[in-house]
């Protein structure tokens, strides 16, 4: 039988458009209807997403909870709370106010449930992220001297730690509106009649009213990040220096090693104060690495380890787990303080990256299939035979072409046993299929091409002896200029002479020199381009900081535009 792999989703009620404005319904809450003035005992559905039709079938209470992305967030304003209308009429007009400046300038308010207790309501056309949007939040709140804490002041999405298990938490949920003793308020906080049409007219126009600004967003995150630090000092510029480089995420290839011991530093000893929680180990250690790492800017253009990010996550959890470095306020008997221990951080300036130690191992295997063959005396004269014969031992065609040092014969001359030579009647001494030494051969396919192929540079009649079939060739490069094997070439047999076989062993030496001096403009040109890329990079960073508002990072940009001048937009 023929199983289906897509994924359930409950029906959706779509003519329902009031339903339709919480969309995530897994892991939703439930309760039955409890007694007069007895408290609800919630629990967790995790089997199956809550649907449209067991909501509208109202025979219990029901709450959903935040995606990774949202078009809403929600404050949850006790009865009892200090901040509630009964206890300080302006202290909604306060919290609404401390808002502002993310874009959140309207809400609709409505009652949670009989306890008389408030959800205030702030719809936004554009999706968000519920993590980021959770701290900005939380940040100007308490920036403006609120209370984030149960029975006063809540805030939806939460800011999500870790739980103390190693498992990722999920964020908290929240009644839905409209249920039994949910009712809209007016300018008085007085309950009026209420239907979802109701609703929904309200929930448009406060969607019109509120627009979040991401460059403001953005900002906020930063302030959040230094605000919540509860450290001084070093400890709080060593937070700074490592969201300067994190934050900017990919730029370019080859990034991913530092990057991802800068996030791994990051993780380790801070997180527990920068999201709450336990500090970090072993598996929620790596999947907090692993789900920063995939969220920075550039991680999917950039990034050429996403397949084994993970692998890449779990060997800097370990580096780090047997290092000096401790969580910030957990120091160990004999660990140094984070600002003085300098290992884990020359370990990721100096460590080979990624790349270099994929090629390190290539190179390898290169050199111990070249001494095998070395040893079975059977490595092949001519480079194509030798670049197939290579293949056999699970080289790779596009390694083999970016480490032909180790194999082609232009590069290893030195290395073959008992060469085979060749003499004229001069006593010119040559070495037998001397175009594989003194030009490099392609290793691309030649269909297509006008080869020479079994051919020599004389017009005689060609050899009807069979060829050798272990140093046969039909690649480019050995054939543009082909002396043939079977017959010893001398002044008396060869039509050329002497003469012209010096010439054209000249012609190719020329033209190897010709070769290897473009190869070395061509080097030069590329590190002047990669030169001028690194600066230009440097500078759009520099500008970067200086346009950020972070008043640490302008700082920096300003001391680099002072040794600099004339560079930045000031």
């Amino acid at each position: 039988m023929k199983t289906s792999t897509v994924r359930f989703e409950s029906v959706c009620e779509w003519e329902d458009t009031f339903l339709s404005l919480f969309p995530h319904r897994f892991d939703y809450i439930w309760a039955a209807h409890s007694d007069v003035g007895a408290p609800v005992e919630w629990k967790t559905e995790s089997r199956h997403p809550l649907s449209d039709r067991l909501i509208s079938q109202g025979a219990y209470l029901y709450g959903v909870r935040f995606g990774a992305e949202t078009n809403y967030c929600l404050l949850d304003i006790d009865t009892g709370s200090l901040y509630h209308p009964k206890r300080d009429p302006l202290a909604i007009s306060r919290i609404a106010a401390a808002l502002e400046p993310l874009g959140l300038a309207s809400y609709i308010a409505c009652t949670s449930s009989y306890s008389g207790g408030l959800h205030l309501y702030f719809p936004f056309q554009q999706a968000q992220s519920s993590w980021q949007l959770a701290i900005a939040l939380a940040c100007l709140l308490e920036n403006a001297g609120f209370k984030l804490q149960p029975g006063q002041l809540e805030s939806f999405p939460n800011p999500k730690p870790y739980a103390a298990d190693g498992n990722l938490s999920l964020f908290n949920a929240h009644r839905l509106p409209l249920q039994i003793g949910s009712y809209l308020l007016n300018e008085s906080w007085q309950p009026i009649w209420t239907d979802s049409q109701t609703f929904m007219s309200r929930w448009v126009l406060a969607q019109q009213h509120n627009d979040i600004d991401g460059k403001i967003l953005k900002q906020i995150l930063k302030q959040s990040k230094r605000k919540h630090f509860g450290v001084s000092g070093k400890a709080e510029k060593f937070i700074n220096d490592l969201n300067a480089e994190i934050e900017m995420g990919w730029t370019g290839h080859g990034q991913t090693n530092r990057l991802l011991g800068r996030i791994t530093m990051r993780v380790y000893i801070f997180h527990h104060i920068l999201s709450g929680g336990e500090p970090l180990r072993g598996e929620a250690l790596v999947n907090e690495i692993v789900e920063t790492a995939r969220s920075l800017p550039g991680y999917s253009e950039w990034c050429r380890h996403q397949h084994e990010i993970t692998y890449r996550a779990e060997e800097w959890a370990r580096c780090i787990e047997n290092s000096h470095y401790f969580h910030f306020g957990h120091q160990a008997t004999n660990s140094k303080p984070v600002s003085q221990d300098p290992e884990l951080v020359t370990a990721i300036d100096q460590s080979p990256s990624w790349n270099q130690r994929q090629s390190a191992v290539t190179r390898d295997r290169i050199r111990k299939a070249i001494a095998d063959l070395l040893e079975k005396d059977s490595l092949p004269s001519r480079a194509t035979a030798r670049f197939q014969a290579l293949l056999q031992y699970g080289v790779g065609g596009a390694s083999l072409y970016r480490h032909r040092d180790l194999w082609h014969p232009a590069h290893l001359v030195e290395f073959l046993p008992n060469p085979p030579i060749i003499k004229t009647d001069s006593q010119l001494d040559c070495v037998e299929d001397a175009s594989n030494w003194l030009s490099p051969s392609s290793l691309l396919p030649t269909d297509g091409g006008n080869n020479i192929v079994d051919e020599g540079l004389s017009d005689r009649p060609r050899s009807n002896l069979p060829p050798n079939d272990s140093n046969g060739d039909d690649g480019i490069g050995d054939n543009a200029v082909s002396i043939s094997s079977e017959v010893p070439f001398t002044s008396s047999e060869s039509p050329l002479g002497v003469e012209h076989l010096q010439q054209a062993l000249s012609n190719i030496k020329a033209a190897q020199s010709a070769f290897q001096e473009a190869a070395r403009q061509a080097q030069t040109e590329h590190q002047r381009i990669k030169a001028e890329a690194v600066e230009q990079r440097h500078i759009a960073r520099m500008q970067q900081f200086l346009d950020s508002g972070d008043p640490i990072l302008v700082a920096e940009a300003l001391s680099w535009a002072r040794i600099n001048p004339g560079i930045l937009r000031v």
